[in-house]
């Protein structure tokens, strides 16, 4: 409330500012005999073009900062220049009234009240605002950017000061307010340059537990897309009511690894089969006792 009640002080100043305004659009007026409505028009149009041209060399200018991979991340260089431009508007608007003499004294006076109102009533939209710009100052994803955030995945499209939309993998849009992202986890998998795929391989307890590993491993050696360093594990990891998994870990550039874990599942029981080998199932036996 303090920040708000500061904020209509401001504009009220620049409301004051703005009367001396209509006196110098009143003095031209009178001096060069030129009606004051023109002198005001022309005001107002050189007010709109310098605000215009600020704003674009402000956006510019941040872009260009935030190119250099400094601490300004483009995201916050996004942020910044909205900010600017919106308060470089609001300053323009309230001298192209004052040219045109139009009085907002009793608007401005009614704000303090009105913005308490307004701070209860938008509360989840200030919140959310406030999230905007701690995402923007930690800046935990990019645009581009696969990550999930919550039990919600998908990759970054964009970000403003209200929300951050996602492009799922079946192609939904997904828009998420920034209270909701910054209050929940944040993985982001493109930040890395290598991931691990975790798989699991049941074989049956009869089966020889080396030659099962190395067939997997010869199997995933195949792959061009597994890189070598970090070395792939393939080890027995637990034993089954049933069967016997072995857990398959290799590692992979982050654009690769769908590809890689949806061969894998697609060759894995061929070649299995293939070696002698195969994967268990549950099965029930039914025996029928003879009366």
């Amino acid at each position: 409330m303090l920040l708000l009640n500061a904020a209509v002080s401001d504009t009220a100043s620049q409301f004051d500012e703005s009367v001396e305004i209509g006196d110098v659009v009143q003095s031209i007026s009178t001096d060069f005999h030129i009606p004051r409505l023109a002198v005001s028009a022309i005001i107002a149009v050189i007010v709109i073009a310098a605000a215009k041209i600020l704003s674009v060399i402000i956006r510019h200018s941040l872009r260009r900062i935030s190119s250099r991979g400094g601490k300004l991340t483009p995201m916050m260089a996004s942020m910044i220049s909205r900010i600017c431009s919106v308060i470089i508007w609001i300053i323009a608007i309230i001298t192209v009234l004052g040219a045109f003499g139009i009085d907002l004294t009793p608007v401005l006076a009614g704000l303090g009240i009105t913005g308490v109102v307004l701070g209860f009533a938008l509360q989840e939209s200030i919140s959310s605002f406030f999230s905007g710009i701690m995402l923007a100052v930690n800046n935990p994803f990019r645009v581009g950017d696969w990550v999930d955030i919550g039990d919600v995945s998908g990759s970054v499209v964009s970000m403003d000061l209200m929300c951050v939309t996602l492009a799922a993998g079946d192609n939904r849009r997904i828009t998420l307010s920034n209270t909701n992202v910054w209050g929940s986890t944040i993985v982001n998998y493109s930040f890395i340059d290598k991931r691990r795929l975790d798989m699991t391989v049941t074989v049956r307890y009869s089966d020889d537990l080396e030659k099962a590993k190395e067939t997997i491993r010869s199997l995933i050696a195949g792959y061009p897309e597994i890189l070598r360093e970090p070395e792939p594990l393939v080890e027995v990891g637990s034993y089954n009511d049933s069967s016997i998994s072995i857990y398959v870990r290799p590692w992979v550039s982050p654009s690769d690894y769908w590809n890689v874990y949806w061969r894998f599942n697609s060759d894995i029981l061929r070649t299995l089969n293939a070696n002698g080998l195969d994967m268990p199932f549950n099965q029930i036996v039914v025996s029928m006792a003879k009366e």
